[in-house]
């Protein structure tokens, strides 16, 4: 089964006009044009770019267990 929102949008009037002539232009409604051109935007969607692996330093070890908060906060003083 099928369902259908109904929405309000805000539509510039200059585009509106496109629209409406369009619409009568192919027999369809402004609706089905409207919902055409969203699922086609929505298609189109680029892939995220690969992102370069993150730079490994050194860090000359661990200073402290960060499971114990004593020795978290001492190392933190130091």
């Amino acid at each position: 089964m099928v369902y259908h929102m109904k929405t309000t949008l805000n539509i510039a009037d200059s585009v509106m006009k496109e629209l409406k002539r369009e619409a009568a232009r192919q027999g369809r409604t402004m609706s089905e044009l409207v919902e055409t051109a969203l699922r086609r935007l929505l298609q189109q969607r680029d892939p995220l770019p690969k992102l370069p692996p993150l730079p490994s330093l050194r860090s000359g070890g661990h200073l402290a267990d960060v499971a114990n908060r004593e020795a978290l906060y001492r190392a933190m003083e130091e």
